[in-house]
């Protein structure tokens, strides 16, 4: 069908809906037809966001759109904006009173996607500023390396990909006005490094797949147009004059908005901040107390210092050496994780579903470079696919890096990490959301939720007694308490940094001073969030804001069910809502 002729009539339906439904606004029957009308709508809406943004279609597991590389050109920027604007203006049709609990939180998230389209669009600009914003590399190793399709389909839409990158280039050159330095060279560095996906590992893959010698010779001709369009513009990057670019702080005023936008918090920046600190302050004095009790059983006869940071990070240094060894990092996380679900369900904390098990893997080779753990979870568009535990590897590693990470994560630490991870953190908060009939809350995802459940979830283990080797001790011993006020101060401080670095003019000397004393990191560590918090803006709130958001709600919860409150209830019934701002999440379960 035309597309015009398509939106035509969508449009019609959307007007004759809309008047049956307001007809009739009081009845259940009128309810129902707002919230059919309001799904149509969602799924032209989805289909439509993943014309203007194939890339994100394609990185989210949609792949009707592999081989499209839309050009950044001036025309492109009026289409996305258009797109924000005539959405918001469909928006207007629908009464929230009339939306199930369900399409309200999809409405609030569709709007806020708009907005920081339109945002991103006219204030922020980063096309302008920000050339990593013209990196492709991403997007084109994923379809060459992911094994979702056949390698023969994969590499074709490679190839029909491939051949706007010279026009992408031309219009990127076109768009950079006055960059940022720091985020030239990052843009230089990783296009650099992207460069193989083009010149070796696509002959790689043409080895394996039976095509025609021309078809063959063709791509390998337009990988060697690619590939000079790419140099090109790194060459383009690397004639900027870095005495004038753009401050890489975003300031007060735009970072306010960006905040608001990606972080969807009912708290501003400036109360975050004020309340990060506070917790630090918190967190100090806790620790202090339990390095006072700790002092005589960890270091008989030596002098305990007066500086209470010195004291508890001599405490911390002494606790860290209670290890793994390097060759049974994975063994430790497997052995961990079935004490963590007896843990959960001998506590009642939530309930966990046995159909859905938790497979530990080591970390796949396009993954590798960064030991650890982390998670791979199914996308929206694969619901029934497995979820995975990647374990990294300190193969390689000196001897004295290995022992450096290992006490960083220690016995304790390892196990606040399987927490925030796993379960109940990311794994449980996934297979929760996927039970939520929504489509938009998978694809708009709000991370402050996501990642302050997880962190959320730390403390509500440790509440509840967890790392006590007594299974039936109902407290935590100090020791844990100890180095979990040490991972929490990661995300109060990360906070601090963000806000401060960015809105408050935080000097290298007061961040790596904010880090490495008052967090008890490593100075490389602190380093690398140094020049993280440099190149990256907001993100790092998510976590602590996410937090506070989640215990806030918890408290207002408890006080409304009284006698009546259980946390497993509590528990099931915010991650019932899916992916959503913790903010629309409260509103509902207060309502």
């Amino acid at each position: 069908m035309n597309k015009n002729l398509h939106l035509k009539i969508f449009c019609f339906l959307s007007v004759f809906f809309l008047l049956v439904s307001c007809s009739n606004k009081n009845t259940e029957k009128s309810s129902d037809s707002h919230d059919k009308l309001f799904e149509t709508y969602k799924a032209n809406f989805i289909l439509e966001l993943w014309e203007i943004n194939p890339d994100w279609a394609t990185n989210i597991g949609y792949h009707e759109f592999d081989d499209v590389l839309l050009v950044p050109n001036e025309t492109q920027l009026r289409t996305e904006l258009s797109f924000a604007l005539r959405h918001l203006d469909s928006l207007k049709m629908y009464n929230l009173d009339q939306l199930s609990d369900n399409n309200k939180t999809d409405f609030y998230l569709i709007k806020n996607q708009l907005e920081l389209t339109q945002f991103y669009n006219q204030s922020l600009k980063s096309y302008e500023w920000d050339p990593t914003y013209y990196n492709i590399g991403g997007t084109f190793a994923y379809i060459l390396g992911e094994n979702y399709a056949p390698l023969e389909k994969r590499i074709t839409n490679f190839f029909k990909k491939m051949d706007k990158i010279p026009a992408y280039y031309a219009a990127a050159k076109k768009n950079i006005i006055n960059p940022s330095p720091l985020h030239t060279q990052l843009a230089i560095e990783q296009m650099e490094a992207g460069l193989p996906i083009f010149e070796k590992d696509l002959k790689d893959s043409l080895k394996n797949v039976q095509l025609p010698d021309d078809l063959k010779n063709e791509i390998l001709k337009r990988s060697k147009i690619s590939v000079d369009s790419i140099k090109g513009f790194i060459q383009f990057l690397k004639k900027q004059d870095k005495s004038k670019g753009r401050d890489f702080r975003l300031g007060k005023e735009l970072y306010a908005k960006k905040f608001a936008y990606e972080i969807q918090s009912q708290y501003t920046p400036d109360q975050i901040y004020d309340s990060a600190v506070a917790r630090k302050a918190f967190l100090h004095q806790e620790m202090e107390k339990i390095a006072i009790q700790l002092w005589p059983k960890y270091m008989k006869g030596v002098e305990q210092p007066t500086d209470k940071l010195v004291l508890i990070k001599r405490l911390i240094d002494t606790l860290s050496l209670q290890h793994t060894k390097a060759d049974s990092f994975k063994i430790s996380i497997q052995q961990q994780l079935p004490q963590l679900t007896e843990f959960i369900n001998r506590k009642n904390l939530l309930y966990l579903d046995p159909k859905k098990p938790l497979e530990v893997r080591d970390e796949p080779g396009y993954m590798a470079g960064v030991a650890g753990a982390s998670m791979s979870s199914p996308g929206p568009y694969e619901m029934n696919g497995k979820a995975y535990y990647n374990v990294g590897t300190l193969e390689g590693w000196s001897k004295q890096d290995a022992e450096s990470y290992l006490r960083e994560y220690n016995n304790y630490i390892l196990q606040i990490l399987n927490i925030h991870e796993a379960l109940p953190g990311h794994y449980v908060q996934l297979v929760y959301s996927n039970k939520s009939p929504s489509l938009i809350k998978s694809i708009l995802q709000n991370n402050t939720m996501i990642e302050g459940w997880a962190v959320y979830s730390e403390l509500m283990m440790m509440e509840n007694g967890y790392g006590n080797p007594d299974p039936n001790a109902s407290t935590t011993t100090p020791e844990f308490w100890l180095m979990y006020y040490k991972w929490n101060l990661r995300s109060t401080c990360n906070t601090i940094l963000d806000i401060g670095v960015h809105t408050r003019e935080m000097s290298k000397e007061e961040a790596m001073d904010l880090l490495t004393r008052q967090a008890f990191q490593q100075k490389s560590e602190a380093e690398g969030k140094w020049h993280r918090v440099q190149v990256t803006n907001v993100q790092l709130t998510s976590y602590y804001t996410g937090f506070k958001e989640i215990m806030d709600l918890r408290t207002l919860w408890q006080q409304k069910q009284g006698k009546n409150y259980t946390l497993k209830a509590f528990n099931e019934k915010f991650l019932s809502y899916g992916s959503a701002p913790v903010k629309y999440i409260k509103e509902l379960m207060l309502k």
